[in-house]
């Protein structure tokens, strides 16, 4: 699954901003449930800040997996200009 992701173009920095970007989403679903439904309570806010909450290790974890792939696979440090020439060299 990785190998398909990481052929796909996702790489560990996308993951990584994946999982900041749930971090501050479940902050701010927390912050909207709570005043768009003020009568549901902070129970169903921290409900909603939660459930959001949750992906980040997800992303994270895939931005670990990735991080190792691109490791192994040499493309960690390479840019897109080097990938492009790789994957010349490999179709031919």
């Amino acid at each position: 699954m990785i190998k398909m992701l990481h052929e796909k173009g996702m790489r560990s920095e996308h993951a990584y901003t994946a999982a900041f970007m749930s971090i501050g989403l479940s902050v701010a679903t927390w912050a909207l449930s709570l005043n768009a439904e003020p009568g549901a309570g902070i129970a169903r806010a921290d409900r909603w800040g939660i459930f959001v909450g949750e992906w980040a290790p997800t992303f994270f974890g895939l931005g670990l997996a990735l991080s190792h792939y691109e490791q192994q696979d040499g493309t960690l440090t390479a840019s897109v200009h080097d990938l492009r020439e790789q994957r010349e060299k490999q179709a031919m």
